[in-house]
C-alpha cells in the first residue's frame, strides 16, 4: 500500500505530515517519491491553485507511472469560492482533458475538497475556542457575526467584501490563537499539528454529523486504508 498525496500548499504538507503519523501510523512517510516500497507515502506541495491542476498533476502522474508503485493518488485542494462539487468536477475534467486516467491505470484517484480551506477544518475545536467568555475585537465582532463553536465552520459566509471567505477564516482561525496567547500562521501551523487537536476534530464530526462533512471525508478516507491494510 502506498499513496501519493497531492496537496495545495505547504501548510497542508505541514498539518498532513502530522496528522498522518497519528491517523495512519502503519504508514511511513518518505522524502522523495521514488524512496516507496511498502506501506509508504509522501506528501507534495505544489504550492497553489492552479498550478496543483496543472504541472505538479501531471507530474505526479508521469512519477506513479515511473515508480508503479502507488496504489492511491490522492489530491488535497481548497474549494474557496467554490463548491465541493465543482471542484471535484474541476479535477474530473483536468483528468479527461488530459487524458490521464490510462496512465493511472490502476492507481485510484481520490479527492479531498477542503471547503473552504484547511482553516475551516481548524475553526472546528471546540477546546480553542469559547464564545461565552469575554471576546476583544476582532474575535468579538466574529462570533457575533457567526459562532464557530455552535454552528458548522463550512457553511460560514464571508464576513467582509474587503476579502474572500478563505482568507476571514483565516483570519477567524488567527485570532482564535491569539486570544490563547499562541500564534498560528501558514508557515507554522503549530498547535493544530498535535494529535489533542485532531483529537478535537474527530470529536466534532463524531458528536454532530452534519458539521465539517469535507473533514469528515478525510477521515473516513483514512480509516478506509487502515481497514484495508488491516486485511492484507
Amino acid at each position: 500500500m502506498n499513496i501519493y498525496f497531492l496537496l495545495e500548499g505547504k501548510t497542508e504538507k505541514k498539518i498532513y505530515g502530522a496528522w498522518l503519523q497519528y491517523l495512519l501510523p502503519e504508514l511511513t512517510k518518505v522524502q522523495h517519491y521514488h524512496q516507496v516500497k511498502h506501506n509508504d507515502y509522501c506528501l507534495v506541495s505544489a504550492y497553489g491553485y492552479p498550478s496543483i491542476l496543472g504541472e505538479y498533476l501531471l507530474n505526479a502522474v508521469e512519477k506513479i507511472q515511473e515508480i508503479d508503485k502507488y496504489n492511491y493518488l490522492v489530491i488535497c485542494l481548497d474549494a474557496d469560492e467554490e463548491t465541493v462539487a465543482s471542484k471535484k468536477q474541476e479535477i474530473e475534467n483536468v483528468i479527461v482533458e488530459k487524458d490521464l486516467r490510462l496512465k493511472l491505470g490502476e492507481v485510484e484517484l481520490v479527492s479531498i475538497i477542503q471547503n473552504r480551506c484547511i482553516e475551516t477544518w481548524l475553526l472546528g475545536n471546540r477546546k480553542m475556542f469559547d464564545s461565552r467568555k469575554p471576546l476583544e475585537k476582532p474575535l468579538s465582532d466574529y462570533a457575533q457575526y457567526y459562532d464557530v463553536s455552535v454552528k458548522d465552520p463550512e457553511l460560514m459566509g464571508n464576513y467582509s467584501q474587503d476579502y474572500n471567505h478563505a482568507q476571514f477564516h483565516f483570519s477567524y482561525l488567527k485570532e482564535i490563537f491569539k486570544a490563547k496567547k499562541i500564534n498560528y500562521s501558514k508557515k507554522n501551523p503549530g498547535e493544530a499539528k498535535n494529535e489533542s487537536y485532531l483529537d478535537e476534530l474527530k470529536k466534532r464530526v463524531a458528536l454532530e454529523a452534519e458539521h465539517l462533512k469535507s473533514f469528515k471525508y478525510f477521515i473516513d478516507f483514512c480509516q478506509m486504508i487502515k481497514k484495508e491494510l488491516s486485511v492484507k
